[in-house]
Order: C-alpha cells, then sequence, then structure tokens
C-alpha cells in the first residue's frame, strides 16, 4: 500500500508546537508508514498470569518471558507492547525492538461477581520519558486500559485522559485497551456498547483504541463492527486477538476487519506467542503483511504455511494423519487429499505443487 508522510499525519492539537516533529516520528514509526498498527500485546503475564504462558497446547518457549522479546526482534512489527519492567530487564539485548510501555495492568483473580474491575497506574508519563532517556529504547507510544461500565470507570477515565495529555506533551503515541466490564455490563461484546468504547476513546483523545470484535445474533462481525469506526471518527480502532485461533480463521477476520468494517489494525498477544519462535514470527509476519503491506488474505496465509518445505524426511512424514470418514491423508495446515495423489506428489512433487490443495 502507498506509504504516508509526515503530511498526511493529523497532529491533535494538544501536542506543543516542540513536540510536533516528535509525534510525526513516533506516528510513522508505529505504523510503519502506513497509518494501521500491528501492535503485538506482550501485558498477559500480570492480566492472566501463567494461564497464557505455561500448560497444555502451549510450547514450552512460552514460559519464558523472553520468547517475546525474541519473537519482536525477528518479526515484522509495529510495536512490542509490554510492562516497563520487562523492558527494563530484556531491553538492553533487543535495542532495535519498537516499545510501547502499557501503564496499567491488573490480575484476572479478582471476578466481577467479586468486585468490579479497576486497574490503577502504574508509571506516569515522566517516569517513562525519564526511562526513553537513561535507556536509549525506541519508546514511541504508552497504552492504558478501561473497564467500561465499572463502578470505578471515572477513576480509570481520569487517569486515561491525564495520560494522553501528557503523552501528547511529549509526542508519544497513546492507544487506549477500552472493555466494557462490570456487573452492570450485560453483554461484554455487544456491537453498540463496542462503538460507545471506541467513542469514549475518541472522546479521551486517543490515537487509537484497542476493542473486542462484536458479536451479535444473527449478524456478522465485519459489518456490525462498522459501527464502532464511525464511532471513533479520527482515533482509529485496532481489533484484540483474543484468545488462541485457527491462524487461517484469525487471518480471515483480520482481513474483514481493515477491508470490510474500515480497522486501523490489530493488537495480537496469544496468537502469536503460544507458538514455538518459528512459527510465532511466522504468524506475526503474516498479520504484519494484511495490516502494513496491505497483502492479500491468501498471500498472509502462505507466510504462515507449515515449515513443511524444510523438513520432507523422516520426521515429517509422521505429521501425516488419516481422516477417519473420508480415508484422506491430512497434513497440519493443509486440506485433506487422497492417497493416491500422494504417491504421485512423492514421485513428482514439481507436477502438483501442494500451495495448489
Amino acid at each position: 500500500m502507498p506509504k504516508i508522510t509526515k503530511d498526511n499525519v493529523i497532529v491533535p492539537l494538544d501536542v506543543p508546537k516542540a513536540a510536533r516533529e516528535e509525534y510525526i516520528k513516533n506516528y510513522l514509526a508505529i505504523t510503519q508508514k502506513s497509518g494501521r498498527l500491528m501492535l503485538f500485546a506482550g501485558d498477559q503475564k500480570i492480566e492472566h498470569l501463567n494461564d497464557d504462558f505455561y500448560g497444555k497446547d502451549i510450547p514450552l518457549d512460552d514460559s519464558d518471558p523472553e520468547h517475546m522479546f525474541r519473537i519482536a526482534s525477528q518479526a515484522k512489527i509495529g510495536v512490542f507492547a509490554t510492562q516497563l519492567g520487562l523492558i527494563a530487564r530484556y531491553g538492553m539485548d533487543y535495542k532495535d525492538v519498537p516499545y510501547l510501555v502499557k501503564l496499567n495492568s491488573k490480575t484476572h483473580l479478582v471476578k466481577t461477581a467479586q468486585d468490579d474491575p479497576f486497574s490503577t497506574q502504574l508509571y506516569s508519563i515522566d517516569q517513562v520519558a525519564e526511562f526513553k532517556e537513561n535507556s536509549g529504547l525506541k519508546i514511541l507510544g504508552v497504552g492504558y486500559t478501561v473497564y467500561l461500565g465499572s463502578e470505578y470507570e471515572s477513576d480509570m477515565l481520569e487517569q486515561a485522559a491525564q495520560i494522553i495529555y501528557e503523552a501528547h506533551r511529549i509526542g508519544l503515541i497513546a492507544v487506549l485497551w477500552i472493555y466494557p466490564r462490570g456487573k452492570a455490563v450485560a453483554a461484554e461484546k455487544d456491537p453498540h456498547l463496542i462503538a460507545g468504547a471506541t467513542g469514549t476513546g475518541a472522546c479521551l483523545g486517543a490515537d487509537f483504541v484497542k476493542v473486542n470484535y462484536p458479536k451479535a445474533d444473527g449478524a456478522k462481525s465485519q459489518e456490525i463492527f462498522k459501527e464502532a469506526i464511525l464511532a471513533a471518527g479520527r482515533t482509529k480502532v485496532v481489533c484484540a486477538g483474543g484468545s488462541g485461533t485457527d491462524p487461517a480463521k484469525f487471518l480471515e477476520d483480520l482481513h474483514n476487519q481493515i477491508h470490510i468494517s474500515g480497522a486501523g489494525g490489530n493488537a495480537t498477544g496469544r496468537n502469536i506467542h503460544q507458538k514455538p519462535l518459528d512459527e510465532a514470527v511466522r504468524m506475526c509476519n503474516a498479520i504484519y503483511a494484511i495490516t502494513v503491506e496491505d497483502a492479500s488474505l491468501e498471500d498472509a496465509k502462505k507466510i504462515v504455511m507449515p515449515a513443511w518445505r524444510k523438513n520432507q524426511g523422516k520426521d515429517w512424514l509422521t505429521d501425516w494423519r488419516t481422516d477417519r470418514r473420508t480415508g484422506r491423508l491430512i497434513m497440519p495446515g493443509c486440506r485433506s487429499f487422497h492417497p493416491y495423489f500422494f504417491i504421485e506428489w512423492m514421485a513428482f512433487p514439481t507436477l502438483f505443487p501442494m500451495d495448489n490443495l
């Protein structure tokens, strides 16, 4: 897609003249000059404790916090969002990674039935600015979560407003995570409520607002999401990646969010880091391809194809299984096909390319 220039960046009026160039530089960097945000979210170690990093179907790689930094350094991303403490511990070995500092976090231990959610600010913008100067790292922005509908929403809205204002004063990009949640919220993914969340983000002055993909009975999410995009106005809307999803389905949803709904990017965590390093990097690159490079859905899917081409020996053959219903052979990530075709492909692989399966 055509790259944007500094002339295409709309600088909010709360950015002082002295900080305008810094804001423009950070905006172009965080969107990779595309105008869209590809945010790799790595803030779940507080939010979900170790549930997202250790257990069934989660590779051992993910148990080490450095796994996310390895992904961020090897893959194509717009920005890596995580807590300042992790950046301070690992940033010296990953100086080329673009960072966004998540300023608040809470665990999932206290359920809504016990108390409405409240996530207070952990660091000030002055501390982020000091850390940026002392570390020499590429700190492009800050993030903050608001739980709309919580009985504590007024406190979080005030903190969010102050964070955005102070961040803009020094040219940082401000991203809000806004999730309707609390005893007063009957349906967290109601499309009208999600639109209210994005509109709230706009009123607070956020550059980007991250929300959940809306759902409604009998409706297509990519269509009902349009209300939220319109409600945000000049604040760009990005979708939360959510829990682990089939890569092909995830990429299809992402493509629809951008090209049908009009979203301004995505924010993905578990669908990236809950994979071995090589797979995580390829998934990240596929998401980046759709978001930043405007790649087609089919081209993005090719990026996450299983790495069978690199291992066509005995171990590769053991990955095959048989579909009990059809009797056809199946390889992870590929559609099933008849055993006769498999024999033909083994003999003449160039005549029967796997990409056509």
